[in-house]
């Protein structure tokens, strides 16, 4: 029988690498595209939207395949992507390093070596060097892929418990969640005090309801388009706005309860963040007249970029870095800024073509077919057909 090639869905590639643009925005701070990107317009921003559609992508890879007899094999290799996610993350973090040293030595701007949790690798290097390969030391903006390189560590106890039931491995994420952001547990940080930033057994969460969701839907079930929860999730999405656009911040909404559940916190992604991407993340699919928007070709630069996410952010992180330490040395006017964003997003829409052009010219050749008969004869092999009965093997 005859090989089906799967339709790639470009949606997902789509979101992804508008996440992608507007996390590389975010980390060049009071650039003028800044108050363009999403969390100015809700309570959540790319961080929350990349990482759900990451459990989306790690269902795909990995979770469809978590059965019976290759439960060990998917689990090393969602393993092995944990580590490459780990170098990459110490790359990203000495390349950082390396960045603002440059600038602060040329252009004599030893500030630089203070911004960004870089203090204390000038001040307790010996501790901190041991943080930074332990992730306990996390420089700003460079946090993302720690937190996920743990969260792929931890995706095979989910899956396991995802091949009885689902709502069960939603269920314990959801505990470890609460538990997390009521007693305030999470990997700690060194030398400094406290947890990550982003706390992996918070954020696991999202990453888990992302990988339950396209599960649910590959098995053959769907999401429930509910007028009720269409509106919902409108009208939280239209809450959200105002929230941040008026703004509401000083409202108590705590009700006694816990933070993790009334709160704001980045860190145990609090409720009213967690709801807010879940929120606009339903709508998109449900609704045919918001998904179709990300429906594009699989030659449009968006999913040519969000096919190569991992690459494209690591360099994007670098040149974010960069245009900081650059900015914070540099009298930089608004066409400055235009320029820099602009050169930073092109640069990485260069790198993911230039990634597909390279698969596509080291791309082994399929082999010639054996036939019953041999080898293929120079007919068969310059397109030509030659008549002939067929065997058995050929019928079957």
């Amino acid at each position: 029988m005859p090989m089906t090639k799967t339709i790639r869905d470009t949606r997902i590639d789509v979101i992804r690498a508008v996440a992608l643009i507007t996390i590389f925005i975010n980390h060049v701070p009071n650039n003028p595209f800044e108050g363009l990107t999403s969390k100015n317009f809700g309570f959540s921003d790319a961080a929350e939207a990349f990482v759900l559609i990451s459990g989306v992508s790690a269902a795909l890879a990995y979770g469809l395949k978590f059965g019976a007899g290759s439960a060990l094999p998917t689990t090393l290799k969602a393993w092995r992507r944990a580590g490459v996610l780990y170098i990459a993350q110490l790359g990203t973090t000495m390349a950082t390093l390396g960045i603002f040293a440059f600038f602060a030595l040329h252009f004599s701007s030893p500030a630089l070596l203070e911004k960004i949790n870089i203090g204390p690798v000038m001040e307790q290097t010996a501790e901190s060097l041991v943080g930074l390969v332990t992730f306990g030391h996390q420089l700003g903006y460079n946090n993302i892929l720690s937190m996920y390189a743990v969260v792929l560590v931890l995706l095979p106890a989910f899956l396991f418990i995802g091949r009885y039931s689902l709502g069960a491995m939603v269920a314990a994420s959801g505990a470890l969640w609460l538990a997390a952001g009521i007693f305030r547990i999470g990997p700690p940080n060194f030398p400094n005090e406290g947890v990550w930033f982003l706390n992996p057994l918070s954020w696991q969460f999202l990453f888990v309801i992302g990988v339950a969701g396209m599960m649910h839907v590959r098995r053959g079930g769907s999401l429930p388009v509910n007028p009720w929860l269409v509106g919902v999730s409108g009208f939280y999405l239209v809450l959200s706005l105002a929230w941040v656009k008026v703004p509401l911040w000083g409202i108590d909404t705590s009700m006694g309860l816990p933070q993790v559940i009334t709160g704001f916190d980045k860190t145990y992604l609090s409720g009213p963040r967690l709801l807010h991407v879940l929120s606009m993340a339903y709508l998109i699919a449900v609704l045919p007249q918001v998904s179709n928007l990300a429906r594009l070709s699989e030659a449009n630069p968006l999913t040519v970029m969000g096919r190569h996410a991992l690459p494209v952010f690591v360099v994007g992180t670098i040149l974010s870095m960069f245009a900081q330490a650059f900015r914070l040395t540099h009298e930089v006017s608004l066409f400055g800024d235009v320029t820099i964003i602009t050169i930073g997003i092109g640069a990485q829409f260069a790198l993911a073509y230039y990634i597909e052009w390279y698969r596509t010219i080291t791309r082994k050749p399929k082999p010639l077919p054996v036939t019953p008969y041999g080898p293929p004869l120079p007919a068969e092999r310059s397109g030509m057909t030659t008549p002939r009965i067929k065997g058995k093997a050929e019928i079957a």
